[in-house]
Order: C-alpha cells, then sequence, then structure tokens
C-alpha cells in the first residue's frame, strides 16, 4: 500500500528538519509532532494533507491561477526547459547537494533537474507564494519537498543550502546570503531579448514591448556576485499544436497592456519558439 503523500512529506521533514527555520521568529524547529512542525519559541504549522507546509499567516494570491499552471506544466513536461535544465546541472557540483528552487511554480524545471542529476544524492526543496503552484508540485516526486512562502521571509535555516537555482524569478539576495553556505552558488535564469520573440511579436505587432533590456537584472547580480560569470544559452524549440495556447497562457506576456488577443490564425504561426536566456553563477566566496 503506498504511503499518503502528508505522511511522505512527514518522513522527509523528520529526516531534514534541521534545513528549516521558523519564519515567524526565525528560531530553529524542534519536532515533527503528528502532522505539525513546532519551533523553538512554540510557532506550530501544520502539513496540509497534500503534503506540503504553508508557511504564511495571510492569503497570498500569485500571477498565475490553477489553469494558467497546468498549461506551463503542458508545455514544460514536453521538454520547452530541457537543454536550459541540462546546462544548469553541469553548473552544479557533483558531490551531494541541497538545492533549493526559487518561485518553484508548480515544480517541473526543479523534478527535471532531478531527473539530469539521477546518481547525486541531491536534497531538493521548493518554495513559491502561489498555493495552487505547490499543489501542483507535490504531484511530482516524494523526495522533492514543497511549501508556500515569502520569498522575502525564507523558511529555511542559515547557511543550510549548497545551491540555489532561479527559473526566471524575481530574486532577495540578502536572504540568499544567509541560506546559502559558505562556497555555495546562486544559478539564476534570466531572459535575453530574444526570448519568446515570436511571441512578443504576436502579442505587441508595435511599441516598446516588442523588445526586452534585462541588463538592471544583470547589474543588480553583479554588485551582489562581483566575480559572476554568464552563460548564453540560445536555442528553438519546436511548439506541437495542441500546446500553442498553453504557451500563451503560461506567459506573463499575454496579460501586458495593450497585448492583443490572438486568434487561431495567429497560434498557427507559432510552430517554434526561441530560447534565450542567460545563466548568471554567483558565488559565495
Amino acid at each position: 500500500m503506498q504511503m499518503k503523500k502528508i505522511d511522505q512529506t512527514r518522513q522527509w521533514l523528520t529526516k531534514n528538519l534541521s534545513l528549516l527555520r521558523c519564519p515567524k521568529c526565525g528560531r530553529a524547529f524542534v519536532t515533527v509532532l503528528d502532522y505539525s512542525l513546532a519551533c523553538q519559541q512554540g510557532h506550530v504549522w501544520n502539513l496540509n494533507k497534500k503534503g506540503f507546509v504553508y508557511f504564511l499567516d495571510h492569503a497570498a494570491p500569485g500571477e498565475y491561477d490553477r489553469e494558467n499552471l497546468a498549461d506551463r506544466r503542458n508545455v514544460l513536461q514536453a521538454g520547452m526547459f530541457q537543454p536550459m535544465i541540462e546546462q544548469v546541472a553541469q553548473y552544479i557540483p557533483t558531490e551531494p547537494q541541497t538545492i533549493l528552487d526559487i518561485g518553484t511554480g508548480e515544480g517541473t524545471p526543479l523534478y527535471q533537474l532531478m531527473q539530469a542529476r539521477p546518481a547525486h544524492h541531491d536534497t531538493y526543496l521548493g518554495f513559491d507564494i502561489s498555493k495552487a503552484g505547490v499543489q501542483l508540485a507535490t504531484q511530482l516526486d516524494p523526495n522533492l519537498f514543497f511549501c508556500v512562502a515569502d520569498l522575502r521571509q525564507l523558511p529555511f535555516a542559515d547557511a543550510s543550502m549548497s545551491t540555489i537555482v532561479e527559473f526566471f524569478s524575481p530574486s532577495d539576495y540578502q536572504e540568499f546570503k544567509r541560506v546559502l553556505k559558505p562556497g555555495g552558488q546562486v544559478l539564476k535564469i534570466i531572459p535575453n531579448a530574444d526570448y519568446l520573440i515570436e511571441l512578443r511579436h504576436l502579442l505587441y505587432p508595435t511599441g516598446e514591448k516588442r523588445t526586452y533590456d534585462n541588463s538592471a537584472v544583470v547589474q543588480r547580480f553583479a554588485e551582489n556576485y562581483p566575480t559572476m560569470q554568464m552563460v548564453p544559452i540560445k536555442y528553438e524549440f519546436s511548439l506541437a499544436p495542441e500546446l500553442r495556447a498553453s504557451l500563451v497562457q503560461m506567459s506573463p506576456l499575454h496579460w501586458g497592456k495593450g497585448a492583443r488577443k490572438l486568434t487561431t490564425t495567429d497560434l498557427a504561426q507559432l510552430t517554434q519558439v526561441t530560447i534565450d536566456v542567460s545563466l548568471l553563477i554567483g558565488r559565495d566566496n
């Protein structure tokens, strides 16, 4: 008989409790009692029956709803990020890592990263502010831990993570420096000017949104990691007809001011899209 998801997560937490800390007071967790975490100050956080912990004391709707997230999963499971993720995996040390995925969404990139490192005995954690995303993420693999949390107040212990990965997510570099182990690294994927350019030009026939400049993001990263590396990654991804509408729905491009509503004829033009990104590598020296 297969173990329930909540019991799988309880088992994971019992083994890895030292990786977490209470986001309310910053103190260590001392016990997993039944289906709750209790910290040194007595704050209690419950495990959801779906197998995740909700580390917020308020509701926090994300930008994506369950349908958008399901569209994202369809496209990513078809392999849109796969070459990118395999490149990211090449920059992760061979020894076992504790890997944190920032803004994990529905979890597919973290799952694919785990698949790219099958023999490394890593520990994987992902969080997002979207409850809908984390609910989907918990369906993927019992060896992945997911939680709902705030980027500005991470529920992870000081110096607990050896690698932080980000796929198109916002950053809080002070929190990253707090949770990274000495010698740890941040691997951040950002879009370049030609990322999904075919979709961008369909949605915005004219105007400034036809172009994109990532220089401000790169500069901020470099300010925090002066010895940073930047690795360009570019390839074409073929889109099956049934994935074209899903690509539009998964991208924040389609809800920008002035975006066109695409017709069936427009979607028929999306036979492939350009994946043009940079991998930023920052190390805690």
